[in-house]
């Protein structure tokens, strides 16, 4: 059994941010840009739910992926901002579906949270356990944002994204590479009393860049592949500077090497799904293909993988009210 990634879905908050909302705490929109190359992003109201974004993002994906909801037996949702302590979204989103029964549980990775999410749901199908899993990645950044704070309150925003993973027979098998280091904790962490994200940018960008360079190498060592194999590399959206960083130094070529941060920043958990759904809806995914991703968060936490992208052969029938169809 060989799994890949058969469906994507995004969604995003409406409320739009320009740069222009940042003057008033000294940073100028080409401030902005020059060093991030966030040009917009995107806020969840107050009042607003996560669980009602990733449910949006996974409708999408399950349509898009032709999997019937019934099929589905394991949901993960990858978040640092779940709408409540306890349960976490992932069992609200699982019955909201209409997957009462299945497995659901919420993974704490920060912004590798999704790849860690993959890897599981890899393992899952490859080991006979699972047909389908559903791996979603959201996150309300602006929950644990200090807005006051220009070298954060610039780069974080909310959103939600999600894929359908299942078993299709003769697609190369996924390979994963994740990893964490725990004394590094101080440059970027959120504590349990201020609950606001802090960072040592200079540090993390060195350590962002090198971390998810090394993983996707050995992702590719291990497979016996280059990036000109890849069809599209899809690194976490922290930032532009970083993603080419990247780039950069694993050689991948410009035109397979996927950008949009510059309209919705840095969506942690989120990112890379609001990414491949993007870069699907753009025709940048292509019938099929081999996809290249890699993470870097909080913790230190990172990852990188190489796993197959199928579209669904036939859509799914439309979704029934309040759940999927089946």
């Amino acid at each position: 059994m060989s799994a890949a990634i058969v469906g994507v879905g995004a969604a995003l908050p409406e409320r739009v941010v320009p740069n222009a909302h940042f003057d008033r705490i000294g940073a100028s929109s080409e401030w902005i840009v020059k060093r991030t190359g966030i040009e917009e992003r995107r806020f969840m109201e107050p009042d607003g739910r996560l669980a009602d974004l990733v449910v949006a993002a996974a409708e999408q994906a399950l349509r898009s992926s032709g999997v019937a909801g019934q099929r589905i037996r394991h949901v993960v949702v990858a978040t640092i901002t779940p709408d409540r302590v306890t349960p976490g979204v992932s069992v609200e989103v699982a019955a909201r579906l209409g997957m009462p029964q299945a497995a659901a549980f919420d993974l704490h990775a920060a912004c590798a949270g999704f790849v860690y999410g993959l890897d599981h749901a890899a393992a899952l199908i490859e080991t006979g356990r699972a047909e389908a899993v559903l791996v979603c990645g959201a996150d309300a950044l602006t929950r644990i944002t200090d807005h006051e704070d220009r070298g954060t309150a610039v780069l974080l925003a909310d959103g939600a994204g999600a894929v359908v993973v299942a078993d299709v027979p003769g697609t190369p098998r996924p390979v994963f590479s994740l990893g964490s280091d725990g004394r590094q904790i101080p440059l970027l962490h959120a504590d349990r009393d201020e609950r606001k994200l802090r960072m040592d940018g200079r540090e993390i960008f060195t350590h962002a860049v090198e971390k998810m360079a090394a993983a996707t190498r050995e992702v590719l060592a291990r497979t016996e592949l280059t990036c000109e194999d890849l069809d599209l590399f899809v690194a976490h959206q922290a930032n532009a500077r970083i993603v080419r960083a990247v780039g950069k130094e694993l050689g991948v070529p410009p035109e397979r090497l996927y950008l949009n941060v510059q309209r919705v920043a840095n969506t942690s958990a989120a990112s890379i799904p609001l990414a491949l759904t993007h870069a699907r809806e753009e025709g940048r995914l292509g019938d099929s293909g081999l996809l290249g991703v890699a993470a870097f968060g909080a913790g230190i936490t990172w990852g990188a993988g190489v796993i197959g992208w199928r579209p669904a052969l036939a859509p799914a029938p439309a979704p029934e009210p309040g759940g999927v169809a089946r």
